[in-house]
């Protein structure tokens, strides 16, 4: 009696994790490595202002919290990583088709038919209402650029990889648009050392993302899937290398411009360098494992290490 009394109310919460479990697919909520790679480069132009404008520490947490609740669920990328992304909700609704056709993506739940497209529509309008009422208190200016960031750069995005080799690009557009978001946040306007940290965050989206597509080059060949991972072909170390570079130097002069300290300089930008020369010497762009084990150090360990340095710097300056 006693087993058959276990089974029968089992059986609900049964039912209801099998129910619950294509829309946490959906969202990548399972996984993390999506919403930090969006979230770090907000998190450092948000420490960077901190320091440069003095901003108090409840100031500075309460937009920090602010801005990773709003990474998670904006996560604006083909990134199969993340926590509440609309931004993935979008891509896998358009590219359904494509997921089907690659090993890695063809268990998605819209790809196997397990979440209906209208059922993904209304879970994705409920991402983006919450996101826009997050910014609802921002200043007119601020609150037209976090709608196009919310709405326009993650929306248009999926149709890149079918119309050029170059969808990185407007990934890194959308993925760093957190940069100048802490600075307008706080009611300041977009200075040329901001402009200079968006364009090195932009290039470590280029080196990351070129990376993470090299797990699925040959099926997205077959299935006519565009990226700069076919692109850059023989180049690809090279100009990753370039990207990587471009990276660190952007980190030093935007450092430079708001007179970061000597933490900052010894621990984001010289431990950065060190960080990424290591991954160039050892990732292998033919092993999708390896691929994938230097997105998710990036994702986590490289991200964190600039924003140590920063936030020293930050509580020094206190």
């Amino acid at each position: 009696m006693s087993s058959k009394r276990s089974q029968s109310s089992a059986s609900p919460a049964k039912s209801l994790a099998s129910t619950i479990k294509p829309w946490i697919q959906l969202s990548r909520v399972q996984k993390f490595a999506g919403t930090m790679v969006l979230f770090w480069p907000y998190a450092w132009s948000l420490t960077i202002a901190a320091r440069a404008l003095d901003l108090d520490v409840p100031t500075f947490a309460t937009s920090l919290i602010v801005g990773f609740i709003g990474s998670s669920l904006l996560h604006s990328s083909e990134l199969s990583f993340g926590f509440l992304g609309a931004g993935c909700i979008w891509n896998d609704i358009l590219d359904r088709d494509f997921d089907r056709q690659v090993e890695r993506t063809k268990n998605r739940p819209l790809a196997a038919g397990t979440i209906s497209v209208p059922g993904a529509l209304v879970f994705l309008f409920i991402h983006i209402a919450i996101m826009v009422r997050m910014i609802w208190h921002l200043d007119e200016f601020a609150f037209r650029f976090g709608v196009a960031s919310i709405v326009v750069l993650p929306g248009v995005y999926p149709f890149m990889k079918r119309i050029t080799y170059w969808p990185q690009a407007w990934l890194g557009i959308a993925m760093n648009v957190g940069v100048p978001m802490a600075w307008l946040g706080q009611g300041q306007g977009l200075s040329p050392s901001i402009m200079i940290l968006f364009a090195g965050s932009w290039a470590w989206t280029m080196w990351y993302d070129t990376i993470y597509a090299c797990q699925d080059k040959r099926d997205d060949v077959k299935a006519g899937v565009k990226s700069t991972a076919l692109l850059f072909g023989t180049w690809i170390k090279p100009i990753l290398f370039g990207f990587a570079s471009a990276l660190i130097a952007s980190l030093y002069v935007a450092g430079a411009m708001n007179n970061m300290g000597r933490y900052y300089f010894g621990i984001s930008v010289v431990g950065g360098a060190l960080f990424m020369v290591k991954e160039m010497i050892t990732v292998d762009l033919d092993s999708p494992k390896s691929c994938w084990q230097t997105f998710h150090r990036t994702g986590f360990d490289f991200g964190a290490l600039v924003w140590a340095g920063v936030l020293a710097d930050y509580y020094m300056s206190l």
